[in-house]
């Protein structure tokens, strides 16, 4: 083996650049959050759906549009070893939500509330709360055309705020309209933006005509004159749309949630129409949107289901937590009952019995695990029981073991308090221990 192989074998390996290790206590905010999810989630009747992390290409280049920044510069795409299919690394959820209840004909019986977790794939550059992993959480209801389900999902997100104690989330509300009104508002925006070629970026001229929408969010600030006076969604609603729209936002009035109509607001997915929103925060930087969705009522036919309506949302974990820990909301990392003192190995088998008792009464305790040269000493023990968080220390020493009995150590209040319990009665003073009673 050359020096150079020998030199690659032993190199260190690192993570790729922009995914990222989630370790404690990062790990347990991951898991608080799904967990206030999941009850939410139940609370207003949807159900979760897990798709495939892995995708046929062409669904998202179908759902998304050929022409997007996602399918034309942040896939990660590949071919199959074994049979050269096309694959890709899902950048988003809701195509393949669509796929699955497409494929397995979930709307046979009427609609579905679905929700997800899981990560998504995108190749950009890495930067504060944007990475080439990242966690989506996300909602949709198929099957209902109402702007009542609109409405429904937007007060979801706001209950999710309310119950993650966030404030400062603004929501922005607009109406992209149906497909013919699209068009004539594309039709306008290309005559606009050629009027005032000259102003465009690179980029800009690009999309022209392939899909003049997306100029609208433009980040370049010498051209945001030109796109303030272009031709705005609203300006081509029917009376239908702009029933819908009306529609949501009385609803929204009736349950007091402030919004506001942008008129710029649009969404990188060519399969959005009528509805689309986001919640934003000042708090984050230039990563503002936290949550963003909208009605896509033709992507379950685009997909090769039979027509049927749909509307949704989805939010970025990361986002989330750092706007949690930005506004000082405190720790989710979950808290450890008791830990576990044991001075002599030989006292271990009765030690795990008990503490598997205490397990099964809902305690969290964690045990002192031995050495190669024993348990350690009671000092470090105690060292170790301090730094574990532990609201309790449990001291398996030679003399309580004698008794049947364990001395139980109080190690926040500052008051050092100890009693002895009788291992026989666990049942009794388990609950005592927990936090969570």
């Amino acid at each position: 083996m050359s020096e150079k192989e020998v030199a690659a074998k032993s190199e260190r390996l690192t993570a790729v650049k922009g995914m990222n290790d989630v370790l404690p206590p990062d790990s347990a905010a991951v898991e608080w959050l799904e967990g206030r999810v999941r009850s939410l989630m139940a609370r207003y009747a949807y159900r979760n759906i897990r798709t495939p992390i892995v995708e046929r290409t062409p669904l998202f280049v179908r759902g998304l549009g050929e022409v997007t920044d996602i399918v034309e510069k942040e896939m990660y795409s590949f071919e199959d070893r074994l049979n050269g299919d096309p694959l890709t690394l899902r950048p988003e959820a809701t195509a393949g939500v669509v796929r699955a209840v497409v494929e397995h004909s979930m709307l046979y019986d009427g609609g579905k509330r679905l929700y997800y977790m899981g990560p998504m794939f995108r190749h950009e550059r890495p930067q504060r709360g944007r990475y080439r992993q990242f966690d989506q959480i996300g909602a949709e209801a198929l099957g209902f055309s109402g702007a009542e389900v609109d409405a429904e999902l937007i007060l979801l997100a706001v209950a999710l705020w309310k119950d993650l104690g966030l404030t400062d989330v603004r929501l922005e509300l607009n109406s992209l309209g149906q497909p013919q009104e699209r068009l004539l508002h594309r039709q306008a925006l290309i005559a606009h933006f050629e009027r005032h070629i000259d102003a465009l970026d690179e980029d800009a001229r690009r999309r022209l005509h392939s899909n003049p929408l997306r100029i609208l969010d433009t980040k370049n600030p010498a051209m945001q004159a030109v796109v303030e006076s272009a031709p705005r969604p609203l300006d081509y609603l029917g009376a239908a749309s702009l029933a819908h729209f009306n529609a949501l936002k009385t609803i929204l009035d009736a349950n007091d949630v402030a919004y506001t109509v942008n008129p710029r607001l649009v969404r990188g997915m060519d399969y959005y129409n009528l509805t689309v929103f986001e919640f934003t925060t000042d708090r984050l930087g230039s990563q503002g949107t936290v949550c963003a969705g909208g009605r896509y009522d033709y992507l379950v036919e685009q997909l090769g289901g039979k027509p049927a309506p749909a509307v949704g949302w989805a939010l970025g974990v990361d986002r989330v937590l750092e706007l949690v820990r930005e506004q000082g909301l405190g720790a989710v990392e979950p808290t450890l009952d008791a830990y576990a003192i044991v001075p002599d190995v030989s006292a271990l088998p009765l030690v795990l019995q008990t503490l598997q008792a205490l397990r099964a009464a809902g305690v969290s305790v964690q045990m002192h695990a031995s050495s190669g040269d024993g348990m350690g000493s009671m000092k470090s023990q105690f060292k170790r029981a301090d730094s574990s968080g532990a609201r309790y220390a449990l001291i398996f020493g030679a003399d309580e073991i004698s008794k049947n009995r364990v001395t139980v150590k109080s190690l926040r209040d500052g008051s050092g308090a100890q009693a002895t319990q009788a291992l026989a009665d666990i049942a009794d003073w388990a609950p005592t221990l927990q936090l969570r009673t």
